[in-house]
């Protein structure tokens, strides 16, 4: 069972009350919110510890220690090119998700800025305009908040296109219609965190690939943020057709470190570092390596590699069989906001809102005796109250988006850990129609 000792999470939502006077609250917690974070495998513990002990060295020194940590970097690089379908020298090691998405930001403007200078005047095809960057309206906050950012500092035009209040799904004629001559970069994530809804990317780069065979307008640059996507489905950089994706151990049982895919980086694909130092990861991301966390990546991306089919299967398995005891405990007041007509949907999340006044989500949430979960984004935890942007965006109503929900599951949930969360749902559901 995927249980928990802790009585909160990093999000501080999960915080008791008084409701349950006298109630046992020591028993183990039952976690569901895998698209936060998740638990590193014992594996990933052992290849972090391994390295830590026997890798200590510097990589870029030649001893023994510091040869086993270039040895095991590179290994690692392996494994996590190929969980993606891309090669090692594609691979740039990063802190994290964030990180990597602000460099693909970065690298667009600075390939805006040098293709302005090889045209002369500082023009591109034209035209005197900013450079120009399209991402959707419900990406995660270290694309939004940096786009916005670039924005407001008048660095950069920004069109975040809609996705559908029906399918929750970017249309990709919708993002074709907004290209304009100065576009440098597309960046669609792969699938929503919040919704678990999968984007049409691959059909993005496809229709983008053949306005970029039009030799008179700049490269558009391709990226998607793959975080919610990896250790559930399938991803391969090739059959996307993307330039850029970011890859984030910590949702794919891996340490909190990350990566990002650039298709040749510095030949093919354009690729310019924010930091500058020792020239460590070819210049692209200098700063003396973090073994232990880039082995406990490695390590995590070979488990996906070998184990994707049986991980995929267990959690749509799961995941189906807790939509169904939610459908029956809670009938015509259960509402399924992660269910949209004609779009795929990740095999682990059920973003769900029980219908009621006083069942707001990070109320229900907070309730709860045995349930960790979230009510969305961890990031947004803060803004508790306020109904998520992402499911109003989705076309989910304001009363029922503030009952939200986002209940993902993992490798080790199992059909009994269903079973104590749906039953703790109805207690605490029934606890709080009844005071109100």
């Amino acid at each position: 069972m995927s249980k928990i000792s802790v009585d909160t999470t990093s999000e501080g939502i999960h915080t008791f009350t008084d409701l349950h006077h006298g109630a046992d609250l020591s028993k183990e917690r039952i976690y569901m919110d895998y698209n936060a974070t998740t638990p590193l495998e014992p594996e990933v513990i052992q290849a972090v510890s391994e390295a830590l002990r026997d890798a200590w060295g510097n990589p870029s020194s030649s001893y023994v220690a510091g040869a086993m940590a270039k040895a095991i970097i590179n290994q690692s690089r392996q494994n996590v090119a190929k969980m993606v379908g891309g090669k090692a020298e594609d691979v740039v090691f990063t802190s994290g998700g964030t990180e990597a998405n602000n460099l693909v930001l970065h690298t667009a403007l600075e390939h805006f800025r040098r293709n302005c200078r090889t045209a002369g005047e500082g023009d591109v095809n034209g035209s005197r305009d900013l450079p120009h960057i399209i991402t959707s309206n419900v990406e995660h906050d270290s694309i939004k908040l940096a786009a916005e950012h670039l924005q407001t500092e008048g660095k950069a035009d920004v069109t975040f296109v809609p996705v559908s209040k029906v399918t929750a799904c970017v249309d990709v004629e919708d993002v074709i219609a907004v290209v304009r001559p100065n576009t440098c970069l597309i960046s669609i994530m792969l699938a929503n965190n919040e919704t678990g809804v999968i984007m049409p990317v691959q059909k993005i780069c496809q229709k983008v690939k053949r306005l970029n065979k039009q030799h008179e307008r700049i490269r558009i640059l391709l990226h998607t943020d793959a975080a919610q996507a990896l250790g559930k489905i399938p991803v391969d950089v090739q059959e996307l057709g993307v330039d850029f994706l970011t890859i984030v151990g910590h949702k794919f049982y891996g340490p909190r470190i990350g990566a990002l895919y650039v298709n040749s980086p510095g030949t093919g694909t354009p690729l310019y570092p924010m930091l500058f130092g020792g020239g460590q990861e070819r210049n692209f991301r200098p700063g003396t390596e973090n073994t232990p966390m880039i082995a406990g990546l490695g390590k995590a991306a070979e488990l996906v590699t070998s184990n994707l089919s049986d991980y995929q299967s267990h959690m749509h398995s799961i995941k189906a069989y807790l939509e169904e005891q939610l459908q029956t405990v809670f009938k015509d007041k259960i509402h399924f906001n992660s269910r949209f007509p004609g779009s795929d949907v990740l095999p682990n999340t059920c973003n769900v809102s029980i219908l009621g006044p006083a069942l707001q989500g990070w109320r229900v949430l907070s309730s709860c005796r045995r349930l960790l979960a979230s009510v969305g984004a961890a990031c947004h935890s803060a803004s508790r109250n306020r109904p998520s942007h992402i499911l109003l965006s989705c076309g989910v109503a304001p009363e029922v988006a503030a009952n939200a929900l986002r209940l993902s599951v993992g490798r080790g949930t199992s059909r009994e850990d269903v079973d104590v969360v749906v039953e703790d749902l109805r207690e605490t559901v029934q606890l709080l129609e009844n005071m109100n």
